[in-house]
């Protein structure tokens, strides 16, 4: 088998680069575009793009159902779906470069478009657990805050809940974002990596008094104990050293971000694991602040208002992407209007009963005056 094609390496580096700067793709769109295609040049032994046809189209999305991922199980049908529709659309950009017009038929690559079924598969939205905000507190209550780590980590998740900021953000913030007096922190595009790169401001979320306590403590003993200043890392990274032994062991924290989010994961996954509770991903915490939302009975002001501390520009993109409410309480609210409500007239009331009672009642009132 070959190992590379030059060529090929030469247009995958610039198809990068046309996700990256043209349609503003984030890495792991970009790295996931590049598992897609090197899955199909693996299928016809790396031959060059330019001799692409149907055939190999056909017989690499006949194997593709067939093939098993690194737990061993065929690839799910998600995978299968985004899997083509990259290369669906690697192909539509190919046909369009120069030196590949004349060679390649941009209809050939309608031939990775996923069935119509397939894709209701891939993009059925299946519930996921979420915790709740009395359970994200006992969370917190539990966590040990004796060292300067662990009193990091607690407040990451403080910080988490209060500011509804995803991991990636987590990760980039600096204490100049952060405003502790008015509670609000600043989600600067040019040094925080949001979605999108949105730049907006979020105040905290009205979800209590504790998380503010830990997050001021935690603050406190950054610009008082360690000395950090605006520019230093919100949650700095864990700074390693040479222990008695000679491994690496953990000394306190460093001035340096974190570079990801896998550590973050990590301390959530650790801290609902000691709690004796499923974990619970960053992200889900989005999605406890809607419900928190919707249990508050805002005014249309104040659900824009709640809306806008996410970042979305519409109450709808909150409510389409964190509105669904849990499979338990859909149960309970159906179960609930099949019983007779407060205030409503019986089944059997004669209505017509009714209506004379009401009559002659006007009739009496009138003959008073």
């Amino acid at each position: 088998m070959s190992k590379y094609c030059a060529e090929n390496e030469r247009m995958k580096r610039e198809y990068s680069f046309y996700l990256e700067a043209v349609n503003g793709k984030q890495n792991g769109t970009i790295d996931a575009a590049l598992r897609a295609i090197e899955r199909f040049e693996t299928s016809t032994n790396r031959k060059p793009f330019r001799k692409f046809n149907v055939e190999q189209a056909r017989s690499f999305r006949a194997r593709l159902g067939e093939e098993t991922g690194a737990s061993g199980k065929r690839l799910s049908v998600a995978t299968v779906a985004s899997t083509l529709k990259h290369l669906r659309n690697f192909f539509l950009w190919l046909s369009r470069e120069p030196g590949f017009r004349s060679a390649l038929n941009a209809n050939d690559a309608n031939y990775f478009t996923p069935s119509e079924q397939d894709m209701r598969v891939a993009t059925a939205r299946r519930e996921k657990r979420v915790a709740t905000l009395d359970e994200i507190k006992h969370v917190l209550a539990l966590m040990p805050a004796e060292t300067t780590i662990e009193r990091r980590n607690r407040a990451l998740i403080a910080f988490a809940i209060l500011t509804g900021a995803r991991d990636g953000a987590l990760a980039s913030f600096r204490l100049k974002h952060l405003d502790m007096k008015a509670q609000t922190v600043f989600q600067d595009a040019r040094e925080v990596r949001t979605k999108a790169r949105k730049t907006f401001v979020s105040t905290f979320f009205p979800v209590g008094p504790e998380p503010v306590t830990i997050a001021e403590d935690y603050i406190a003993m950054l610009k008082g104990e360690l000395g950090f200043g605006p520019d230093d890392p919100l949650f700095p990274s864990t700074q390693m050293g040479r222990g008695a032994d000679r491994g690496f062991v953990a000394e306190g924290l460093s001035r340096k971000p974190w570079s990801g989010a896998v550590p973050i994961r990590q301390v959530f996954r650790a801290a609902f694991a000691a709690a004796g509770l499923p974990y619970a991903n960053p992200h889900s915490f989005r999605k406890t602040l809607a419900l928190h939302g919707d249990s508050l009975n805002l005014t249309r002001e104040e659900e824009k208002a709640y809306s806008q501390n996410f970042g979305h520009e519409s109450i709808w993109t909150t409510r389409e992407s964190y509105g669904t409410l849990p499979a338990h309480r859909q149960a309970e609210i159906m179960r609930a209007l099949a019983k007779p409500r407060r205030g409503t007239l019986p089944p059997s009331l004669d209505i017509a009963a009714l209506k004379a009672f009401v009559r002659s009642a006007e009739a009496a009132s009138n003959d008073k005056t």
